[in-house]
């Protein structure tokens, strides 16, 4: 388990070392002049060579991606050229909210996915399985933001069950936040509630067909042991690499929903941030982001080991 663990941690650190590589050239590559968004269009050279000097845009690119390294891995990821404000400064202050959104949206997607997935496999051919793979199918067809302007249409303008926008700490009031995050996250997961129950779906129904099912039949195993103990089980190793994809799509990906619902989070800094040029900024989010996707693969990781032995044993073999 060791030696596996020490592995996986090898891999993501030269993943992030890679990825600072593509962010900073990503970054550079963009159209436009930083120093002329910031001393703006009727700057003199004179004014510009100034800003460029200050913002360590004339020195060699080597030169600047070793100070932006460097400057990472002590926690400093620059100063924001737009606002004059810490870029971990707006990080801190914009990401709580999209993960919070996040994750609400991923645990009513996984447990809605996995209950109809299983309602599906188990009630094959009935008429359940025909509502479910209905439901799945509007899930996927549907635009998220179509779905989410329905929703603040009907069910917070119109009923009055949900507020139609807004962020409200967890912190701070944890049932004003549910309040507030219940219609996004459920707008936001809606799609991936689908996927995750179409893969269980079929993953349990390759299960359930499997010899090591039928023998626990024989030996006399109940019909919810059968289900649950064996066939879900081994049927969670999809899901769970599903949900870790899906899950840093998320946080970078819940820009519509925070723009629909009014959400001060990562995806309007994210948008802001491009649309001005501000160079330190970006860098920060896509490597925040970055970061992200490496952490859950690796939690990722961690949990097959704990779902699936077999991925232990051959990862301590080699």
């Amino acid at each position: 388990m060791g030696r596996f663990l020490l592995s996986r941690l090898g891999q993501s650190v030269v993943t992030l070392v890679l990825a600072s590589m593509v962010v900073f050239a990503g970054v550079r590559a963009l159209p436009g002049d930083p120093a002329l968004a910031v001393a703006g269009e009727e700057a003199t050279p004179e004014a510009l060579a100034a800003v460029r000097a200050d913002l360590g845009l004339d020195q060699p690119v080597w030169v600047q991606y070793w100070k932006f390294l460097t400057n990472a891995l002590t926690g400093d990821l620059g100063t924001s050229v737009r606002t004059g404000t810490p870029v971990t400064e707006l990080i801190g202050a914009t990401l709580p909210v999209t993960i919070w959104l996040s994750v609400f949206a991923m645990l009513f997607a996984v447990v809605f996915g996995l209950a109809t997935g299983v309602v599906a496999a188990v009630r094959r051919g009935t008429w359940a399985e025909a509502g479910v793979n209905g439901l799945s199918l509007l899930g996927l067809s549907v635009p998220s933001f179509w779905l989410g302007l329905l929703a603040i249409l009907y069910l917070a303008v119109g009923l009055g069950w949900f507020p139609a926008s807004g962020y409200v700490s967890p912190g701070e009031d944890p049932l004003r936040a549910l309040h507030h995050l219940t219609l996004p996250a459920v707008i936001l997961g809606a799609g991936i509630a689908a996927v995750v129950m179409r893969q269980t779906r079929a993953s349990m129904l390759q299960n359930l067909s499997a010899d090591y099912v039928r023998t626990a039949r024989a030996k006399g195993a109940s019909r919810s042991a059968v289900v649950l103990r064996f066939a879900l089980r081994n049927s969670l190793v999809v899901v769970v690499t599903l949900v870790g994809l899906q899950l840093g799509g998320l946080i970078s990906g819940a820009v519509v929903t925070e723009r629909i619902f009014g959400l001060p989070g990562f995806g309007k800094l994210t948008l802001d941030s491009v649309f001005s040029r501000d160079y330190p900024v970006i860098e920060g989010v896509v490597l925040v982001v970055t970061l992200a996707y490496v952490v859950i693969n690796l939690v990722v990781d961690l949990l097959y080991t704990v779902l699936d032995p077999r991925i232990r044993v051959a990862g301590g073999a080699r």
